[in-house]
């Protein structure tokens, strides 16, 4: 074989069950089976290896070049060994022989054997398929309406996820607008579970109706509301789900999962705030104790279940979706279903174009600036000395507005992302690249408001040091009464220095999470 060498992977032979057992390392070994397809020797193992051996873009190219392989290929589509055709059909889709487009779509047609049919659209995909694409769809909505028997439906599920995710792929999704909600609903919006209080006084603030209704749930808090709009203006919560209600639970079979969330009335309830009609393309989350595999298969035979059940307008898709439904396990067994609405509008916190690994939520953010209001001044000058893409200084501003505002890092691109961040919220913050042990300023400041570094790679030593430098430099930047706004997991250095020191005074100390030893600490300089 031609234009194979070193450079490409390899099979390297292991021991097995008497079948040989491959991994991909050599150009050679792709000869040799890449030779023995050619004399239609051993094809179903064959064809299986290639497949292997493909997903290396040299390999696959290498594959590509050879004369008849489009030829060979399509002939083993009419193979008597049913394996043969499903792994030939793959293989024509591996290695997006479009020439193969009329074979392929050919064998489909004529294909009877259940479990191989999912190949042809999965393999059609990867081509140009102009010529049959509304045959397929035709197709595709004949076998959606047809019934099946218990087990037909396993094969036919698979064969109809192929179809959906073709056609998506031509034709994209059916967008819908989120319009209103007709009646109220009770959402969960997820925040601080120490802090869930935060965000109940906050849903109050914005509307008494939705006060009343607010109270602590597991995941944050709960409210009842048919005003979708008033919950996007809350700041404090990082999600807002919508509760499925299902009074008779959700098992935790999936198919019978599957049939519970439909009984629970997912999608009169989509269709309900939507225009307009239309399938769904969700995507589906589950949230459970069960090893990646099995949570995977849980995953597939769910989304089968609701597809069948709904006549295919909840449709499962990884690539492009509008609506979420997460499955959360439960302490005493069976799941709560959520959904998620991808269709809202949500644009408190649009203003983060950027961010980092380290970066904190603005929802965080948020939730302490709200915390640390009391002690907060309007026109107060404002720094942050470890300021990253901005979040905790525009966070501050919208809490309430402050004057001069000042953001310091030592990290070149996170003071790029934070000034990005800030023009895209409008704010007005100097951002300086530089160490805040050597910042001088002419003004004293009135407040410092930041996430502490984290120890990273630090010892504890050094880590206690960070800290004694940070208290002795802000007591000559801050003003008199002046009040540090500190979020930190570092409660232990926080306490010595307030045990050594006489010019700090601790105000607040808010618990934000328990088991990861963090804290809001709110800190007057005398």
């Amino acid at each position: 074989m031609h234009g194979t060498g070193e450079s490409v992977c390899r099979f390297r032979q292991k021991k097995g069950t008497g079948r040989r057992r491959t991994a991909w390392k050599d150009g050679n070994m792709l000869e040799e089976y890449y030779g023995e397809l050619k004399k239609n020797q051993n094809p179903r193992e064959n064809l299986s290896l290639l497949r292997s051996a493909v997903r290396d873009r040299e390999a696959r190219a290498a594959l590509r070049e050879q004369n008849g392989i489009q030829e060979l290929l399509c002939g083993f589509l009419t193979h008597d060994d049913p394996k043969v055709r499903r792994n030939a059909a793959l293989l024509i889709g591996d290695l997006e022989l479009d020439g193969a487009a009329a074979a392929l779509y050919e064998a489909y047609r004529k294909e009877e054997t259940l479990f191989v049919r999912s190949a042809y659209p999965a393999a059609l995909l990867r081509l140009d398929i102009g010529d049959y694409f509304d045959a397929l769809k035709e197709h595709r909505n004949t076998l959606a309406a047809r019934r099946t028997t218990e087990e037909e439906r396993k094969h036919v599920a698979e064969e109809l996820r192929e179809l959906d995710r073709l056609i998506t792929e031509v034709e994209g999704i059916t967008h819908h607008t989120f319009t209103r909600f007709q009646k109220e609903h009770t959402f969960v919006l997820t925040t601080n579970r120490e802090q869930r209080q935060v965000t109940i006084d906050e849903a109050a603030e914005l509307s008494k109706e939705l006060g009343k209704t607010a109270e602590q749930h597991p995941l944050g808090v709960r409210v009842r509301t048919k005003n979708m709009n008033t919950l996007t203006l809350l700041r404090t919560c990082r999600e807002i789900l919508l509760l499925l209600p299902a009074p008779e639970g959700i098992g935790s079979n999936p198919s019978a999962a599957a049939a519970a969330v439909w009984k629970a009335g997912v999608l009169k309830l989509l269709e309900e705030c939507h225009d307009p009609a239309g399938a769904f393309y969700y995507r589906l989350e589950v949230k459970n104790t069960m090893e990646l595999n099995e949570r995977a298969r849980f995953a597939k035979r769910f989304a089968a279940e609701l597809a069948r059940i709904s006549g295919q307008r909840l449709i499962n898709s990884v690539r492009e979706y509008e609506v979420e439904i997460r499955l959360i396990e439960k302490k005493e067994g069976g799941y709560a279903a959520f959904i998620k609405l991808l269709t809202v509008p949500m644009r408190r916190f649009a203003y983060r174009k950027h961010a980092l690994p380290v970066s904190v939520h603005p929802a965080a953010a948020a939730m302490f600036m709200m915390l640390a209001e009391p002690y907060l001044k309007e026109d107060a000058m404002v720094l942050d000395p470890f300021c990253g893409v901005g979040t905790m200084l525009i966070e501050r501003d919208i809490r309430v507005p402050a004057g001069d505002k000042y953001g310091i890092d030592t990290f070149g691109d996170a003071v790029r992302m934070a000034r990005e961040n800030a023009a895209a919220a409008g704010e007005q913050i100097n951002f300086i690249n530089r160490d805040y042990f050597d910042f001088r300023h002419d003004e004293l400041f009135d407040e410092i408001v930041t996430d502490m570094p984290m120890r990273g790679k630090k010892t504890k030593e050094e880590q206690d040091a960070l800290y004694e430098r940070f208290f002795d430099k802000s007591a000559q930047i801050l003003a008199p009464g002046g009040v540090i706004v500190m979020y930190s997991n570092e409660s232990g250095f926080v306490k010595k220095q307030l045990r050594l020191r006489e010019d700090y005074r601790l105000l607040e100390e808010y618990c934000i999470r328990e088991k990861t030893g963090f804290f809001l600490f709110v800190i007057q300089y005398q």
